[in-house]
């Protein structure tokens, strides 16, 4: 998820100590919360979405909450989807990003569950993104969610200064702009992982929304503000 390219704000939270693995499961246990909670504390407003906005939105919440969420390698679910025989619009490949319609046919008609996809290729991950030990895919999770998609985007940082610039060499990423980030590899760093979660797409998905553009308060939008 790329904050760039999404007018939303992001939910970021960056854990110490923490693996792949631990981050995926804080970021399961946080959304199964906020989602828990809403349906405890706007018992009304849940029901008046389900009626007017999207049928079945109440269930699709609760099932959520009692649900493991699954996880498949980026790998496997570009197999997944190539065994499918749909004739997607855009065709899956290895190595490529995952496009909506992908998404959407692995939560909703394959896992027909929340699902995190893990081990990402280097190529179209970032730069600070922990390299595996296959040299070629980082230790980077989206977690995708039926009707929103992708909801999270998170990563094991790589923590190893050598991996690091060398990352940094191959993306043609300037050291000489970021040596304060190097530094926290060079004096202290530890195993830490991160997401970034999108709050409007979050909202999208408790209430039923279709267009984020209408739970946003402030659009950004070009030539949106005057100033």
């Amino acid at each position: 998820m790329n904050p760039k390219n999404n007018p939303e704000g992001m939910i970021e939270p960056e854990m110490a100590f923490t693996d792949l693995e631990g981050d995926m499961q804080v970021a399961e246990d946080m959304v199964k919360y906020i989602v828990a909670d809403v349906l405890k504390q706007m018992p009304e407003e849940i029901d008046f979405f389900d009626q007017f906005v999207e049928k079945g939105l109440k269930e699709k919440l609760e099932r959520l909450v009692s649900s493991k969420f699954n996880r498949v390698t980026h790998r496997d679910a570009i197999q997944i989807l190539m065994d499918s025989k749909v004739k997607f619009e855009n065709k899956p490949e290895f190595g490529k990003d995952l496009a909506t319609e992908h998404e959407k046919y692995l939560t909703e008609t394959h896992f027909k569950s929340p699902v995190f996809v893990t081990n990402w290729p280097k190529d179209i991950k970032a730069f600070y993104m922990r390299l595996n030990d296959d040299n070629e895919t980082v230790a980077a999770v989206d977690l995708l969610v039926p009707g929103s998609g992708e909801l999270i985007g998170g990563s094991q940082r790589e923590e190893r200064l050598d991996y690091l610039e060398k990352r940094m060499a191959e993306m043609h990423v300037p050291k000489a702009d970021l040596e304060w980030y190097l530094d926290l590899r060079r004096y202290g760093g530890c195993v830490h992982s991160g997401f970034g979660m999108g709050f409007e797409r979050l909202l999208m998905y408790l209430s039923g929304v279709e267009n984020i553009r209408d739970v946003i308060p402030f659009p950004r939008t070009p030539k949106h503000a005057e100033f």
